[in-house]
């Protein structure tokens, strides 16, 4: 029997993504110059607000205040109607060290493995649906919302009156056999100017105006988002509703309160697979929450490539302060193509993929500043890039009676996305017999 299912994604101006931009902002300009920064970074929107607390102990110097305004600038709120704009936000910051009780479980000293930084279980997931190895109706909720960004940033004379808050969902109807007929419904929500103004004060006039807004925004998503986002081949008699509550001008912070880590199936896989519950960003990567469930992305992704399953999810839990996993779990749905029980390709995996929490770091390159880029748009299904970023590393000199910080400017080639890369498949086919 066919079935339906849904995924959403958010664009780079909603609230709650809003605080996701700024936490992860701040801690790569704390990794930026320290790179065993330990980060645990909130950040709270709000109308004309943002509060930013947590836990840091880092050797980095950084001005909070200009971090947050140069974050939600390059967002796009910079208009006074906005209710909520990069110039004249209020900001408050409220933080302090990490505890003790916590860092001596975490931090490695002579004889002693750093361990990890709270217990709990975190998941990967991979199939076959996309090029990226992403459930479909996630990675082109994605795409939609990416798409009205970057018409408000680069085209601006496509749809003039975009703002920076959006949202988008797609539904993907599935047959018999679990493959994709179609996608079944596409939903479309952006903000936007009050650009058609009633010819009077009436509501008869106002609702004129409203349907005014309404029928044009219609038109341009379909003329200028859809065909640009969506394979044709997949719009089959598909249902559209395109702001479906009618006019969106009030949106953003001033519209809805925004907290940091409130879009982690967002930030995933979209309902499909498993969520251990831990939120991402403004973690730093001795948090297994972030790092380990980078690591089993990693996993998932290379493991189906492979060939070994054409859809995987991998789940691994950890003891805080304890560096080896308590457990490490294989689930393919039955879509296995090596002639062996998950617990055996389980077994296989934890000797493939080493997921003490050092290694992780180590393995992915999860001490550089570069969480910013995934804190829209998913963390998950991402190309994989080198750029060049500016660090500021700190040193200690000592010359045997004064202690000093020394600055080191300097400029590195980085990786992004490391957990997206297939580096990992000509092992697994060896591991696997699949050569």
């Amino acid at each position: 029997m066919s079935y339906l299912f849904t995924s959403e994604s958010v664009s780079e101006g909603h609230p709650d993504k809003i605080a996701d931009q700024v936490s992860d902002a701040i801690l790569d300009a704390m990794l930026s110059q320290d790179p065993d920064s330990r980060v645990a970074c909130e950040t709270f929107v709000t109308t004309g607000l943002v509060v930013v607390g947590g836990e840091i102990t880092t050797k980095a110097y950084v001005e909070i205040p200009d971090i947050v305004r140069n974050t939600i600038k390059r967002i796009g709120y910079t208009e006074d109607d906005y209710k909520f704009d990069a110039e004249s936000c209020g900001v408050m910051v409220t933080l302090h060290s990490q505890s003790p009780d916590i860092a001596q479980g975490v931090d490695e000293s002579a004889g002693k493995e750093q361990g990890a930084g709270d217990q709990g279980m975190m998941f990967g997931y991979a199939n076959n649906e996309t090029e990226d190895f992403m459930p479909l109706a996630l990675a082109y909720s994605h795409k939609l919302v990416k798409r009205l960004a970057d018409i408000r940033k680069h085209q601006p004379e496509l749809m003039p009156y975009l703002r920076p808050d959006a949202k988008s969902q797609i539904t993907v109807e599935y047959n018999d056999n679990g493959s994709i007929e179609r996608i079944h419904t596409v939903v479309i929500s952006t903000q936007h100017d009050d650009f058609i103004k009633p010819k009077e004060k009436s509501t008869a006039a106002q609702t004129v105006a409203d349907q005014g807004m309404l029928g044009k925004i219609q038109e341009d998503i379909m003329k200028h988002v859809i065909p640009e986002v969506l394979p044709t081949e997949y719009l089959k008699d598909t249902i559209y509703h395109i702001n479906p509550t009618g006019k969106f001008i009030i949106g953003g912070p001033h519209g809805d309160a925004g907290l940091t880590g409130r879009k982690i199936i967002v930030d995933t896989y979209g309902g499909k697979g498993a969520h251990g519950g831990g939120a991402f960003s403004g973690k730093d990567a001795s948090k297994v929450d972030r790092s380990a469930a980078y690591a089993c992305r990693h996993i998932a992704k290379n493991l189906v490539a492979a060939g070994v399953a054409s859809e995987i999810l991998v789940q691994v839990a950890y003891a805080i302060g304890v560096a080896k996993p308590v457990s490490l779990t294989i689930n393919t749905y039955g879509t296995q193509q090596v002639g062996m029980s998950d617990s055996e390709i389980a077994a296989i995996t934890r000797d493939l993929f080493d997921m003490r929490p050092k290694a992780i770091i180590d393995r992915l390159g999860l001490k550089n500043p570069i969480f910013l880029e995934t804190a829209a748009y998913g963390h998950m299904g991402r190309k994989p890039s080198t750029k060049t970023v500016k660090l500021q590393y700190i040193e200690l000199r000592n010359d045997g009676e004064d202690e000093e910080m020394i600055r080191k400017n300097s400029t590195q080639e980085v990786e992004y996305f490391t957990w997206e890369k297939l580096d990992f498949v000509d092992q697994v086919r060896q591991a696997f017999n699949l050569v």
